[in-house]
């Protein structure tokens, strides 16, 4: 036999490494035939009779009986009317209809003085208020859109400014330290002659 020849390796040289990839995905796949199978629904036959499909529910607008009389909002208006927002003396508001189970009943109302007019309106133009007061009443409040606007501003102001002071990542200033004045040298020298012993420490 030539030297020039290369011989094949021992076993003791070779990688072991192939073997345990090849041990891997064998494990692996049998792992994966075991799973079990997932379940699918066979498609119905035609002549099977499928169930209609169902229509999507139709909204309907609650409808009362008959109209509602003036002094109920009259009566209403009278205990919880002071909450009431008013831009040029008018304000409008939504009633509690006890048929409807819901704001149902909507009303304009004028004020001039201590007097009070009402007149029913089909919907509400303005926005509802949905701050600063109690939401278990029999009315729901509206406010105009500026005033709308200016308190979603004020809202947006105090939530960014309370995430600014909560931000743990804000850079912070250092504390002061308050530093004590510290003594200024007295400016004016004198001359002590040394002191001169005589080594008995006298």
């Amino acid at each position: 036999m030539d030297e020039s020849e290369p011989r094949p390796p021992s076993p003791s040289q070779l990688s072991k490494i192939p073997s345990w990839i090849s041990l891997g995905f064998v494990l692996g796949a049998l792992f994966v035939w075991a799973l079990p199978a997932p379940e699918v629904e066979a498609p119905a036959s035609a002549s099977a009779t499928a169930p209609a499909a169902e229509p999507p529910p139709v909204l309907t607008v609650p409808v009362r009986s008959g109209p509602a009389p003036l002094s109920d909002i009259e009566a209403v208006f009278e205990v919880w009317g002071h909450h009431a927002i008013w831009y040029n003396d008018l304000s409008e508001v939504a009633l509690w209809d006890t048929e409807t189970k819901q704001f149902s009943r909507f009303y304009e109302v004028i004020r001039n003085g201590d007097t009070y007019y009402f007149r029913t309106i089909d919907r509400l133009t303005r926005p509802i208020l949905t701050h600063g007061i109690r939401v278990d009443g029999p009315l729901l409040y509206t406010e105009t859109e500026a005033m709308r606007d200016e308190w979603l501003r004020e809202k947006h102001e105090e939530d960014w400014r309370i995430i600014k002071e909560s931000n743990p990542l804000a850079p912070t200033t250092p504390p002061v330290i308050p530093v004590s004045p510290t003594p200024t040298p007295s400016t004016e020298y004198r001359y002590r002659a040394p002191r001169v012993t005589t080594g008995d420490g006298r």
